[in-house]
């Protein structure tokens, strides 16, 4: 006799500690990711002393790496064996070193008593740092994102398992900002210890959550590998070229490319011009930049949990929808704001949390049911050449923003801060600059993700579908 559980295991609802260890695994990748993003150009252009543009520089180039680095940890990781299944291993194994070069990244060695000299050393300390610290990077958090289709098979379940990660994720973001508020106060007239401090702290606290993911989810993880080890598929080895052409003639995938390149895009170029926006239009201090970025990440926190209910009802199109118009509203917000609307900008960056919180939520819930559609249709399963091509356009993003941001300051005759001296008053060619990368360039980006979510293509529906013809397989193959 034929039992539903022991037919799609995988369908069992996930306990609540199983979802928390889970959701504990982004959290150390979301703390130095987001300081990353919020400190480092500005820690770059007024700590280091670096030209904008060589600043924006640096972080391209190690996404260029990441061209080749992400799906081939995403490829490796598909065919790891090891008692501890597929994933796990990587992240056991890659988190001490990910700390490590995240710390050296806030780094400032003195390479020459020639300013030209040293400006082009800490160029290359940077690149090599950069590059060592996005490879580490991939091999913890590409493998861990690449576990959602491998913990359970429900759609509305996965939908709650992420709803877990990014709780984490941006809480993570939020406890980053927090320590750097207090750090900052330890050494007020010394920005070079403070960074060094912040990069210190914030490498260890980020190691830590890695291995509670590793032991909370390893049961569930196991069981699940011994079940695709029983029902083996086809071994597949494929060149780069055939990897590409797998993950871009999935028509679904595609649209969620689509969705997520310009959902994050919008998020990193917004959070990349937030402290030259709040410091040299609104005239406020870096302590308030900071605020304003925890008023956007606690809002989507809380907003996380309202739309995992709310998709259940109406779906993740929907939710998707009604969160980016609220970010494009509040977009269009900061463009018009000006000097001394204080109250107006902490306003308004909340609305832009609400709509954030859907930009961490729906892709990333829409990726498991593009690879279910993947294996019905080939065979296969391949969730980490999959989530290796999403994570690689995560950082794609953020070094395209962080890069556009640097090259567009440095047209606009941007000055730089010369260390020992104050700040310097910036150019209105400068400032206007820095109003349209916060206002009307992200606005329309969003504008394009919301096109392409109105033809993504699996709905609750299809997907049903998706998983009862997989399961007819598995239940023939079986019998045969």
């Amino acid at each position: 006799m034929n039992n539903s559980n022991s037919e799609s295991p995988d369908s069992r609802p996930l306990s609540f500690w199983t979802k928390m260890a889970y959701g504990a695994g982004d959290l150390g990748p979301a703390i130095t990711a987001n300081i990353v993003v919020v400190f480092l150009l500005v820690f770059f252009t007024n700590v280091a002393g670096l030209d904008p543009g060589l600043a924006g520089s640096i972080l391209l180039i190690g996404k260029i790496w990441d061209a080749i680095n992400d799906p081939m940890v995403g490829a490796l990781s598909d065919r790891t064996q090891s008692k501890w299944g597929r994933r796990l291993p990587w992240m056991l194994w890659g988190a001490v070193p990910f700390g490590f070069f995240f710390f050296l990244q806030w780094v400032v060695p003195r390479f020459s008593d020639n300013p030209n000299t040293n400006q082009w050393g800490l160029f290359f300390y940077y690149v090599v740092i950069s590059i060592f610290s996005n490879a580490f990077y991939t091999v913890v958090n590409l493998p861990y994102t690449a576990l959602t289709p491998e913990l359970t098979q429900n759609y509305d379940e996965r939908t709650s398992l992420n709803s877990f990660r990014f709780a984490f994720s941006i809480s993570g973001s939020i406890l980053s900002l927090i320590i750097a508020l207090v750090l900052f106060g330890f050494f007020p007239n010394n920005p070079i210890k403070q960074y060094l401090l912040i990069g210190g702290v914030c490498a260890v606290i980020s190691v830590l959550p890695l291995y509670w993911c590793v032991f909370g989810i390893r049961q569930r993880v196991l069981e699940g590998e011994a079940r695709r080890l029983a029902n083996p598929l086809p071994p597949q080895t494929m060149s780069y070229v055939e990897q590409l052409k797998v993950a871009f003639t999935n028509r679904p995938f595609l649209y969620v490319v689509g969705i997520y390149l310009c959902s994050w895009l919008a998020v990193q170029n917004t959070v990349a011009i937030i402290p030259y926006f709040v410091q040299s239009w609104m005239g406020l201090t870096s302590q308030d930049f900071t605020k304003v970025v925890i008023a956007v990440q606690v809002t989507a926190l809380i907003m996380l949990f309202v739309w995992t209910q709310v998709s259940k009802r109406i779906g993740k199109k929907a939710v998707y929808f009604m969160g980016m118009s609220l970010w494009v509203i509040a977009e269009i917000g900061l463009f018009l704001l000006q000097p001394g609307q204080v109250g107006w900008m902490y306003a308004l960056a909340v609305m832009a949390g609400v709509g954030v919180s859907t930009a961490y939520l729906v892709p990333w819930s829409m990726i498991p049911d593009v690879i279910e559609l993947d294996e019905l249709n080939t065979g296969q399963r391949r969730e980490g050449l999959f989530y290796g091509y999403m994570v690689l356009l995560q950082k794609v993003a953020l070094a395209i923003g962080v890069f556009l941001v640097g090259q567009s300051l440095q047209v606009s005759g941007f000055l730089k801060t010369v260390a020992g001296q104050p700040n310097p008053t910036q150019p209105d060619s400068a400032l206007w600059a820095i109003r349209l990368m916060i206002g009307p360039i992200p606005a329309a980006i969003l504008l394009i993700g919301l096109v392409l979510a109105y033809f993504y293509p699996i709905t609750r529906e299809v997907h049903a579908e998706i998983l009862l013809k997989l399961q007819e397989r598995k239940r023939q193959g079986s019998e045969e």
